[in-house]
This record gives C-alpha cells, sequence and structure tokens, in this order.
C-alpha cells in the first residue's frame, strides 16, 4: 500500500503542473469563464481541489489550515494559485513518505465540513479517496482546457510511469 500512495502522491504532483501550466498559458479570462463545471468555471475547479486537500491534510495531520467552504477562492491569480498548489503537493508527498504499514491499517476520526459530523474510518480508503478525488476534479480541469484552448495535456497514470520522475512506479 505505501508504495501505491507514494506512485499516487508523486502522480499527483506530476499531473498538477502539467494542468497549471496549461492554465497559465490559457490566460486569467478563460481561467474564469463560466464553463457550467460543479465549481463553475477552471479557476474555481482549481481552487476547489486545493481547499478539500487542505482540508483532507488537515484532518491527516492535524496541521495547516482548512477551508470553511469547498467553494472557497483562496486565490483568484494563477501565480499566487499554482505557488499554493505545488507547497500542498510538497506537503503531501512528505506526509505519505512518512507513513507507516501501521499509520495505513490504523484509524482517523475527523469532523465533516458540510454537515459537521464525526466520522471514523481506516486510512487508507480515505487516502484512496483523496486521490480519486483530485483525479476526477483534474478531468473536469482538462475538460474545460480543451474547451478553452483546444487541447490539454495527457494525464494518463501509464504516461506519468513513462516519465522520468514516475518510472520507478511503473
Amino acid at each position: 500500500m505505501k508504495q501505491h500512495f507514494s506512485m499516487f502522491a508523486a502522480y499527483n504532483a506530476w499531473a498538477n503542473r502539467l494542468i497549471y501550466d496549461a492554465a497559465a498559458k490559457a490566460g486569467e479570462d478563460a481561467l474564469w469563464a463560466d464553463l457550467g463545471l460543479a465549481f463553475t468555471s477552471l479557476g474555481g475547479t482549481l481552487n476547489h481541489v486545493l481547499v478539500a486537500d487542505g482540508i483532507w491534510m488537515k484532518r491527516f495531520t492535524g496541521e495547516g489550515v482548512a477551508a470553511k467552504r469547498l467553494d472557497a477562492i483562496l486565490f483568484r491569480d494563477i501565480g499566487p494559485l499554482w505557488d499554493a498548489r505545488e507547497a500542498e503537493d510538497e506537503r503531501i508527498l512528505r506526509y505519505v513518505a512518512d507513513l507507516t504499514d501501521d499509520d495505513l491499517g490504523g484509524r482517523f476520526s475527523y469532523t465533516t465540513t458540510t454537515d459537521m459530523r464525526t466520522i471514523s474510518q481506516r486510512l487508507a480508503p480515505a487516502l484512496a479517496h483523496f486521490f480519486n478525488h483530485q483525479t476526477h476534479h483534474r478531468g473536469q480541469a482538462h475538460a474545460a482546457l480543451t474547451r478553452l484552448a483546444g487541447e490539454a495535456p495527457a494525464l494518463d497514470l501509464a504516461y506519468f510511469q513513462r516519465s522520468e520522475g514516475g518510472r520507478s512506479f511503473a
């Protein structure tokens, strides 16, 4: 399991760099165009993923800042948003690198954001959700970029595994 989650932490950082590079090239106007997405725009979607990652990392580690709303806009400009994304990706990489098998098999508790319930669950399934959530919304960002710019970067896990940083996971 440790190798699996290490791969997804590395893949997450790799895919985010590609998405953010494409978003920066699309321009600030494109970032906030209403595309009818769950979080309205590419910028709203990228902010949502960063917000959700912050919420989950606070749950996992007890550290960091967790927004109160899933639709919070932390940054409107791509530069600061990208900087925050890279910092969060580094934090995720460090967190996963430090996990033990006992950690992955253990439980943790947290309070939900939407309805303030206390949940206790095993860490490994929660991490699976965490990385799946990122992939889900990166897919929406990919579709948005395709619509806005006519193309978007290839984000398949297999492409990551063929990259310099991903070969050790292939």
